[in-house]
């Protein structure tokens, strides 16, 4: 495993985030919150440290400081916290690319909250971590942890509005999801012959051209390239049929075509054990699949468990890459 702990970014100190730290000490994971220590909530045991690295009392929440302009009002986003956020998620990176950390575990943002605060440019938490690592190409991976067979699925395109997702969904986009996905299947899970479940864009994945032509006219060709370089692969499907248990069994991750395609099949399925997962990092990364729960932030109702599955998650791909 890479050098150091697992660091767990704040994210938005108005939010859950806060309370999920010190109840994510029962994963058993090894990790380090880094944030405002005025932000977690009052009686928190914690130990600041300097490096990721170093030693805390049993019981303790180690924290690599990093000091907000404001306090945090829980369920009330302050503009004046924006610029921390953002810095806390940059540092984290800097020091996982330095390998002095084993992954990067980011609790979660308010992108509003983010752009009206401090001119926050990127869509999402995904689409900055590339542009961190050096606008690599990436995909995003929800997976789940306590359903059999597991679920875990790619949208080819991600937080863009539906009526954009054809023009979008190019060959280059549908290849480069393939890929990525096929790639860190081996590398972070330990598959080493992935299968793979591409949905098609259309209902009934175009139903012979009747309900669209994408299917037949460009997805079938390029799955039959990719498959002419030893890929298994199956698909376009339709979307309807891909996701209950038998169908699961028959691949390791599902390529769709949009956001709500894959996200709410895994959201029905798991929706307190689902981790998101950006592939094709040159570091690891993991977050809980949820928001940031203005509504119940403060109320001690914040449930640890999808934080809990991402550090364990990021933990098991730390040991797989090393």
């Amino acid at each position: 495993m890479a050098a150091g702990r697992i660091i767990l970014t704040c994210g938005e100190p108005a939010g859950v985030g806060p309370e999920l730290a010190p109840l994510a000490l029962a994963s058993g994971v090894d990790f380090a919150w880094m944030g405002d220590p005025r932000h977690l909530p009052p009686g928190t045991a914690f130990t600041e440290i300097a490096a990721p690295g170093d030693p805390v009392p049993a019981g303790h929440l180690p924290v690599l400081r990093h000091d907000f302009a404001a306090p945090a009002t829980p369920g009330r986003p302050d503009p004046a916290n924006a610029a921390g956020v953002i810095e806390v998620i940059a540092r984290a990176v800097g020091l996982a690319m330095q390998g002095r950390a084993a992954a990067i575990c980011t609790l979660p943002i308010n992108k509003q909250a983010l752009k009206e605060g401090a001119g926050f440019a990127f869509p999402g938490h995904t689409e900055y971590l590339a542009h961190l690592a050096g606008d690599v190409p990436v995909a995003m991976m929800l997976a789940s942890t306590t359903v059999t067979p597991p679920c875990r699925v790619v949208p080819a395109t991600i937080h863009i509005p539906l009526q954009d997702v054809p023009a979008a969904l190019t060959d280059a986009a549908l290849e480069d999801a393939i890929r990525i996905t096929h790639a860190a299947l081996i590398r972070d899970f330990r598959i080493p012959a992935p299968r793979i479940a591409v949905a098609g864009l259309n209902p009934h994945a175009g139903e012979g051209g009747t309900m669209g032509r994408q299917e037949s006219e460009r997805i079938a060709p390029l799955l039959n390239r990719l498959r002419g370089e030893g890929m298994d692969l199956v698909g376009p499907l339709p979307a309807d049929t891909m996701f209950h248990a038998p169908a699961r069994a028959r691949y390791d991750a599902a390529v769709c075509a949009y956001h709500d395609q894959a996200l709410i099949p895994i959201k029905t399925l798991d929706f307190d054990g689902g981790v998101n997962v950006t592939l094709g990092l040159p570091f690891i990364r993991t977050s809980p699949d949820h928001g940031t729960a203005f509504d119940i932030a403060g109320k001690g109702l914040a449930n640890p468990a999808s934080t809990i599955a991402a550090l364990r998650m990021a933990r098991a791909m730390a040991a797989a890459r090393a």
